[in-house]
């Protein structure tokens, strides 16, 4: 693999690399270790008071036991005594039992006690033993005591076991005891631990706009409702993931000071048959005696996907789950001051009776921020890090296109670990960029020594893609190019800085950005009389995608015709997968053709491009090869020469 993140990566969006590089939100992380540890059920509570008590009554048995045998204490006489006795004529009467004989002398002993007790033994097997002169004494089977140990405790020790052993596996495993199996998940955060408010939030101007009057109705319910004014039941967020949802859930919170009820939609999801709605009872009744407050439900799509016709029916766990969430939102007066907000990067997945009015009154799209959203964000992190003066933040945010909050706020992190590193005193733009190359390119890999005829392939490789991106309009330019291996498979990369957002992009500019991709695999069968190398595969991979696209699902080519054939993709998950193309047999062919004409069509645009400029290709793989990592400041041949032109 020559150039796994090179060239399209300038402009592709940074969620592309999330899920490799395991991006994620420190604000959220940070907010959650304040967060205040709950305090116990009062169920919980109750249950240890009764295993305590149940081992005081256990213990209790056994020294009233020990007393009234002390203190009533009878004589044990052997039963060869016993039967002197009676041949001596010195019994009163005795009380004959199965295994015992108790009874009262006529006479008491020297002691003065005249009660005895002996254990009875089988008559002639005594008068065998008296027979040899033998004192005989008889052994109790069993006593008082020992019964109640017989009967209670293994009862004790098995009520142990299942309190101490069974049930507390069984809420590692999400199951819970049988005390609390019904009772919600929901972390609570009181305005003391919500410390969050809308200036941690930055970039999303927008959805803070549409929150505000869900603030104003919770400080002053009775104000805002004084024209007739409803507020939203539900409020859902919907966006990418890292976006800042979750955090501006609990910045609403924090500005309104309300308690704050935070709980995942699939906690809500159980082994057993109607728990998970029983948690959805539990949920809203503990908000309805701490009214006004929020429940926020993260990752709505694993409760409210759309219920499906199959075997299960109406019994399936996940659907009455389902049911109950939509009957408490009918149920409940919005008036108590009880918001529900919910959360999700699916929202085609979600039940249509979940969205209506009068549940989720309103979608509020957190989406990827522009260029001066990323700023505000930067200026929001760069507060925990020591910049250096003169840094750009501005500039910053021009390299960082598709970022989310999340990814900036992991950028700022790794460029103050990249700064740390080197022992600096404060965090540079060269840390900055080197922070953006290690999260689109992957890491440095210094241990991986190519040989002399690799790094020339792989200088050449390069170059063309950035000659090629220099030459035509519409692209970005070029940042930097580098033959240092990075990542998994990248032996090699080369940067593109957009200059601006962009929303459209016409046919022209996908079919330049295809001839980009194919630039290196041009510049090594143009320098190495047509013998290829394996080095091309993800730039034609990604070629063929934006062919693909081009052809079946934006129309741009006349045999094909102006209509889909692709599937919708998931609006908020790059990266997913789709179904295959929906079109007959015959239509499947013209498809593949029109595909390959594309890249075919741009593969001879970026040769006649380098042939063109065979001199700035050699001197540039020359200077790669001596310095490894070129920009347009060292090598003006790759600044873009159509924007110069232009200007």
């Amino acid at each position: 693999m020559l150039d796994k993140p090179s060239k399209e990566r300038k402009s592709a969006p940074a969620s592309r690399f999330r899920q490799l590089l395991g991006l994620g939100d420190d604000r959220d992380k940070d907010s959650a270790l304040k967060a205040k540890k709950p305090a116990k059920e009062p169920e919980e509570r109750k249950h240890q008071f009764a295993t305590w008590y149940i081992f005081a009554a256990f213990l209790g048995v056994m020294l009233i036991q020990f007393l009234w045998l002390r203190f009533t204490q009878v004589e044990t006489i052997p039963y060869s005594q016993f039967e002197q006795l009676l041949t001596d004529n010195k019994i009163s009467e005795v009380l004959v039992g199965t295994d015992t004989i108790q009874g009262t002398l006529k006479n008491p002993f020297p002691d003065g006690r005249k009660l005895f007790y002996t254990v009875r033994v089988d008559p002639a097997l005594a008068d065998k033993l008296k027979e040899h002169g033998v004192t005989i004494t008889g052994a109790p089977s069993s006593s008082f005591l020992s019964t109640i140990l017989s009967w209670v405790l293994p009862i004790f020790v098995f009520y142990l076991i299942w309190t101490y052993g069974f049930r507390r596996m069984a809420e590692r495993q999400g199951l819970g005891g049988l005390m609390a199996i019904g009772k919600s998940r929901a972390k609570v955060y009181v305005e003391t631990d919500t410390k969050v408010t809308f200036r941690d939030v930055a970039g999303v101007d927008e959805a803070k706009y549409e929150l505000q009057e869900i603030v104003a109705f919770l400080r002053d319910p009775k104000s805002f409702g004084r024209l007739g004014a409803r507020i939203p039941k539900g409020v859902l967020l919907i966006g990418p993931p890292g976006t800042g949802k979750t955090l501006l859930a609990r910045a609403v919170a924090g500005e309104a000071g309300v308690p704050y009820f935070s709980i995942s939609g699939a906690e809500f999801v159980e082994m057993f048959v109607g728990v998970g709605a029983a948690r959805v009872r539990d949920l809203f009744e503990q908000a309805r005696k701490a009214a006004p407050c929020i429940i926020f439900i993260d990752e709505l799509d694993a409760l409210g996907r759309s219920r499906m016709s199959g075997a299960m029916g109406g019994y399936d766990e996940k659907e009455q789950t389902l049911n109950q969430l939509l009957a408490e939102l009918d149920g409940f007066d919005p008036s108590t001051g009880v918001i529900l907000l919910g959360a999700t990067n699916r929202p085609e997945v979600l039940d249509p009776a979940l969205l209506r009015p009068g549940r989720f009154d309103r979608q509020v799209l957190v989406d990827r921020p522009d260029r001066s959203g990323r700023l505000e964000i930067l200026k929001v992190h760069i507060k925990k890090v020591r910049v250096a003066e003169g840094v750009d933040l501005d500039q910053i945010a021009g390299l960082t296109p598709g970022f989310t909050g999340a990814d900036l706020a992991n950028l700022v992190n790794e460029a103050a670990i990249v700064a740390t590193r080197r022992n600096a005193e404060a965090v540079t733009l060269e840390d900055f960029t080197a922070a953006i190359e290690r999260l689109v390119a992957g890491l440095e890999k210094k241990s991986r020594i190519l040989g002399p005829a690799e790094r020339r392939r792989v200088a050449h490789h390069e170059m063309g893609h950035a000659l090629v991106a220099a030459t035509l309009p519409g692209v970005d330019p070029v940042h930097k190019v580098s033959i240092i291996p990075r990542g998994v498979g990248a032996l090699g990369y080369t940067m593109q800085r957009p200059t601006e957002d962009r929303f459209l992009l016409a046919r022209e500019e996908l079919e330049n950005r295809i001839a980009v991709l194919m630039g290196g695999r041009a510049a090594e069968a143009l320098i190495f009389d047509g013998e290829v190398t394996t080095g091309a595969s993800d730039d034609l991979q990604r070629a063929t995608q934006i062919a693909m696209e081009m052809v079946t699902r934006y129309g741009m080519n006349e045999t094909i015709g102006q209509r889909t054939y692709a599937p919708p993709p998931q609006p908020f998950l790059a990266g997913t997968t789709t179904n295959p193309v929906d079109a007959s047999d015959s239509t499947e062919r013209e498809i593949d053709i029109a595909v390959r004409d594309l890249v075919a069509t741009a593969f001879g645009r970026a040769t006649d491009i380098l042939r063109s400029r065979l001199d700035d290709l050699e001197e540039g793989a020359r200077l790669l090869l001596v310095q490894e990592t070129l920009t347009a400041d060292q090598f003006p041949a790759i600044r873009s020469t159509a924007r110069l032109a232009a200007a």
